[in-house]
């Protein structure tokens, strides 16, 4: 008992991005965008590391190691697979932070496995880790493009209206984050799937 217990002291959270200036704030980004902001209200700071930039806090007596992979969002999954490897968690305890077209722009929707929904980062997460069931927090931004325009759309910037609603978004998918850490996957569904 007391091992399992142990087990769920730990947790890995994973916001899917690409590095660089040029996307820095782009719509594929936004799960860069709530690791920053639940870092940035803990006052710490991400440090480069091995596949990815990592932080680590602790809240309510877990330990959440955030980390936002370097290595470009087509291989997202291979950061997120060391990382797993050196925490010793499993995919329960993961949380993948993941832009959503499908998703009206603000909604969340946490969700323990389904598909990649064509998205280059999740495909490759499902790829190496042989199946597609780890949590995953979807984050809505909407399909607001043209027939042929969507790699152009999740590389954009958010509009202005929508750049005034950011900051409740990234501060409300964090709280999901920590309320997935804390009370686990099915009560935190309850709470934000609205």
């Amino acid at each position: 008992m007391f091992f399992s217990q142990a087990h769920h002291m730990k947790f890995l959270i994973i916001g899917l991005g690409n590095i660089g200036e040029e996307y820095h704030e782009t719509r594929h980004n936004i799960g860069f965008m709530v690791l920053d902001h639940l870092a940035q209200k803990e006052s710490l700071r991400f440090e480069p590391d091995r596949l990815a930039s990592v932080c680590e806090l602790k809240h309510k007596g877990k330990h959440i190691t955030l980390i936002k992979p370097s290595t470009f969002m087509n291989l997202s999954g291979k950061a997120m697979r060391y990382w797993m490897q050196q925490l010793n968690v499993d995919a329960s305890q993961c949380l993948v932070l993941v832009d959503d077209l499908a998703l009206a722009f603000g909604v969340l929707r946490l969700r323990q496995s389904g598909s990649d929904a064509g998205h280059n980062g999740l495909k490759n997460i499902q790829e190496l880790l042989g199946n597609n069931v780890y949590p995953r927090l979807r984050i809505g931004i909407g399909n607001n493009y043209a027939k042929g325009q969507q790699v152009d759309y999740v590389l954009s910037k958010f509009s202005k209206d929508e750049q005034t609603a950011i900051p409740e978004l990234v501060d409300k998918a964090a709280q999901a984050v920590l309320s997935f850490c804390t009370i686990g996957a099915e009560r935190t569904m309850g709470l934000f799937n609205k």
